[in-house]
């Protein structure tokens, strides 16, 4: 099978396009030939080896302990393992497999199937592979971190990214009303995905403005702690889920101390499992939410879609077609 693999830490260019063993099941695991994956920052982090913290979290000191990445999938189920019980041979399967290490950019893919569930009815492969780490990361930042509730004010910083139009179509099946905070050129697409407020961040800071939000979503990252907390009513929330590694440790090391007071800030580790993996099938399935794919990618170019994740300039997710339709 062809699989995109990497042996050492680096830029994009360390991946390599090669030809390796079809991977057998395990007991417990199914064998799903990859229609789809999709990249997420996760992934280039791991094949940077960057922040040295995640060498340091077991996926590798001096060079990466697993050697495919891609934690998103869909695709059809071929084999199962002997103990393997909740899917078929010819069932359509989606998730987040970074739990099991990844090794979705390949024509196939072995995992525990824990890590997967039937793919939405009638949504296509793409599609199916966008949503999982995203859209958990979403939901958990705002339900479990965020504690939302209808009828609040809620504010996504980087609405226009991968997480942040996810994190906007979940806020509003939670009956929140929404603020959307992204780049001029992404503006329409927020607005079109349920966002009852637009911010161009170009223009208009929402740290200085009068405003204020009973929960903060960041998956940008472009204020510090301290001038969000500006942004937050008297017992509002905020959630950092992504952005530059600095500001992630600045809020690990000051959130605790900002949080002495009324307001909360902290950061969330999103953590792929099934539970929340069927809570979006089910969002998926009731239109409540909506992949948006900014650009689709062959396998043989995921060093490109890598680099174009990193710009940073995606409007919604990077898909990559495994197996064309």
């Amino acid at each position: 099978m062809k699989a995109v693999v990497y042996t050492r830490y680096g830029p994009p260019d360390v991946l390599e396009l090669k030809e390796i063993a079809k991977p057998l099941p395990k007991d417990n695991e199914v064998l799903v030939k990859v229609h789809a994956a999709s990249v997420n920052p996760a992934d280039w982090h791991l094949v940077r080896g960057e922040p040295f913290l995640v060498r340091l979290m077991g996926y590798g000191f001096l060079k990466p302990r697993n050697q495919i990445p891609g934690c998103d999938i869909a695709g059809r189920v071929e084999a199962v393992g002997r103990f393997a019980k909740q899917f078929q041979p010819g069932d359509d399967v989606f998730g987040d497999i970074s739990r099991s290490g990844g090794g979705g950019f390949a024509e196939y893919v072995s995992v525990p199937e824990d890590a997967l569930a039937l793919k939405p009815t009638g949504m296509p492969f793409e599609e199916a592979a966008a949503a999982p780490l995203a859209a958990m990361t979403a939901l958990q930042g705002l339900r479990d971190k965020g504690r939302i509730s209808a009828g609040e004010k809620v504010l996504i910083n980087g609405a226009g990214g991968g997480v942040g139009m996810f994190a906007v179509q979940i806020a509003k099946s939670f009956g929140a009303e929404v603020t959307g905070v992204c780049s001029k050129k992404k503006l329409d697409i927020v607005r079109s995905i349920g966002a009852d407020y637009v911010i161009d961040y170009t223009r208009v800071d929402f740290t200085q403005d009068r405003k204020r939000y009973d929960l903060i979503l960041d998956t940008a990252a472009h204020h510090s702690i301290l001038d969000c907390k500006r942004a937050l009513n008297a017992k509002g929330i905020y959630v950092l889920v992504g952005g530059p590694m600095a500001s992630v440790y600045q809020t690990m090391l000051l959130g605790p101390w900002v949080s002495m007071g009324s307001r909360k800030m902290g950061t969330l580790m999103a953590k792929a499992n099934k539970k929340d993996l069927l809570i979006v099938k089910e969002l998926l399935e009731a239109g409540k939410v909506k992949p948006v794919i900014d650009r689709r990618y062959a396998l043989s170019e995921v060093p490109e879609a890598l680099r174009y994740l990193e710009e940073g300039h995606a409007q919604g997710k990077i898909v990559i077609t495994v197996q064309p339709q």
